[in-house]
């Protein structure tokens, strides 16, 4: 019987060909670490919701049919021995997996499930991902793929429920619970500092292209999405993520031909001056809650509800 591999992006679909992985893959084109999500994974809701999201932010058209094709994989899952799943270390691939493992479960899969993730190797220092592995390491992973308990499988349903929901606070005692994850306990955190901080206003994202700028010469936006883009630690966001943001982040900076430096409100926010949430004005949903209704405390380490959203 074939194995079903189920890869997060045609990238690593391709890498994978390219290496003879014997089985089928189904290819999760996916980003729902941003924009509303819905727990009923295989519903008109999620789709729903999606396409209007993807469209209206990042003018992205869903072929709806072409993702029913590949979802329709999972409806034939007599066909398979087991399910691997190729995820990376990062946030971004995080909500994605525990995304996929929920949508197994809700179609009642009972397939031992295998997890290849990416992250540290031996010969760097830099955390790595699925694609920038060597066909050597990529074969290794596979090699030590890990079979992932039903308490794992549990908590990843748990988080995804969690997410999907108002209350993100509930995500913190996951942050010290051991499973075959790795990186979630680092993802976990980082999500919560998605949020405006409760200080400047501003997501350790947002504050860290402040000071990239502040402590670099940068010479242009697409400069400055580069650095962004190669120092963002475990959130592994994409271009388009990035631009979005260096956009909203404008208010801040001085540009001119050659270079962008910060102006005054640039100093402010680094200074936690002023609470700028407002002024960036960054109301993406994440899950099931718009960023700006709430705030991370660094003093208390959670989210508190933001001014506008006490009642």
């Amino acid at each position: 019987m074939d194995i079903l591999h189920i890869t997060n992006g045609s990238s690593l679909t391709n890498h994978l060909q390219d290496l003879n992985i014997t089985g089928d893959i189904l290819t999760w084109h996916e980003m729902l670490c941003e924009g509303p999500t819905v727990k009923e994974l295989n519903s008109d809701a999620f789709i729903n919701a999606r396409k209007s999201f993807l469209n209206t932010t990042y003018n992205i058209e869903i072929d709806i049919e072409e993702y029913k094709k590949e979802i329709d994989k999972l409806n034939h899952t007599n066909n398979y021995s087991e399910i691997v799943l190729w995820f990376e270390y990062d946030l971004f691939c995080h909500i994605n997996m525990i995304a996929v493992i929920s949508l197994l479960l809700q179609k009642q899969i009972t397939l031992p499930i295998y997890l290849v993730c990416s992250g540290r190797v031996k010969t760097s220092k830099d955390l790595k991902g699925l694609s920038e592995l060597s066909p050597e390491q990529l074969r290794q992973h596979y090699k030590d793929k890990i079979l992932l308990t039903k308490e794992d499988l549990e908590l990843a349903k748990t988080l995804w429920v969690i997410y999907c929901g108002t209350d993100h606070n509930l995500l913190k005692p996951f942050i010290v619970t051991s499973s075959s994850f790795k990186y979630m306990s680092n993802c976990l955190k980082a999500h919560l500092k998605r949020f405006p901080d409760s200080k400047n206003g501003l997501s350790a994202l947002e504050q860290n292209i402040l000071d990239i700028v502040k402590s670099n010469t940068i010479k242009s936006k697409h400069h400055l999405l580069g650095y962004a883009l190669n120092y963002q630690g475990y959130y592994g966001y994409g271009d388009m993520q990035f631009e979005r943001m260096i956009e909203n982040l404008s208010v801040f900076f001085f540009e001119d031909e050659n270079s962008i430096t910060l102006n005054r409100k640039g100093h402010d926010a680094l200074m936690s001056q002023t609470n700028f949430a407002e002024a960036v004005n960054n109301d993406i949903y994440l899950g099931g809650v718009n960023r700006l209704d709430y705030q991370f405390d660094k003093l208390q380490n959670k989210l508190v509800k933001s001014h506008s959203n006490v009642h």
